[in-house]
């Protein structure tokens, strides 16, 4: 079983009629209990990193994400899925994340001509090919909707880098932890194929 985590922080259905389109049943909830049974977990969000690590922690939803990933769980985060799992984001003051990847979420500094939040496609630049980008070729591109961006202090967690002025880590993985910058759900084809790479690891 594949678990959408719902906290009210992302465009879940969406996630789960991705998931859906390729082939593989995905249930969305926001029971800690349906977490901790689930096969793989999908943490999807959008929105301030503050309002949702703040929801996680009252939804009683950071051990299950946890024990999930200790236990090699497949674990996907997309988007804020992404930053939070890094240890601070520096978005609207500071706070602190899950501290599963070592590192830190930044605002954009650009030069006037390039707009925050960077919205649109962007070419991924693979540094070191993950399971689930599975026939996806290099330049490839995703859709990205963000103002703020992962630096991770090791930078072998690196999976994909794009550019927006400068590169910028478009996609993190570490073992059995995947997290994409882009949305996958929102990427036509290939972030599809990244979806059914993600639903068909260990099968």
């Amino acid at each position: 079983m594949i678990a959408i985590i719902d906290y009210q922080m992302g465009n879940l259905r969406s996630v789960q009629k991705a998931f859906e389109k390729v082939g593989h049943e995905a249930v969305i909830s926001p029971d800690p209990a349906v977490i901790a049974r689930a096969d793989k977990i999908v943490l999807p969000g959008v929105g301030a990193f503050e309002d949702a690590i703040a929801e996680l922690r009252r939804r009683d939803l950071i051990q299950p994400i946890r024990d999930a990933i200790d236990a090699g769980k497949p674990f996907l985060g997309i988007c804020l899925g992404l930053q939070l799992l890094f240890d601070v984001s520096y978005e609207n003051g500071e706070h602190e994340g899950l501290g599963i990847l070592p590192g830190k979420v930044v605002r954009f500094e650009v030069p006037p001509e390039f707009k925050v939040p960077h919205m649109g496609w962007n070419a991924a630049r693979i540094c070191r090919p993950a399971p689930i980008l599975a026939g996806i070729e290099q330049g490839t591109y995703f859709y990205f909707v963000h103002s703020y961006y992962v630096l991770p202090d090791d930078s072998g967690v690196v999976a994909i880098e794009a550019d927006y002025h400068r590169p910028f880590c478009a996609m993190a993985w570490r073992d059995n932890v995947f997290a994409t910058q882009f949305h996958p759900e929102k990427s036509q084809c290939h972030g599809l194929r990244l979806l059914q790479n993600f639903a068909e690891l260990g099968l």
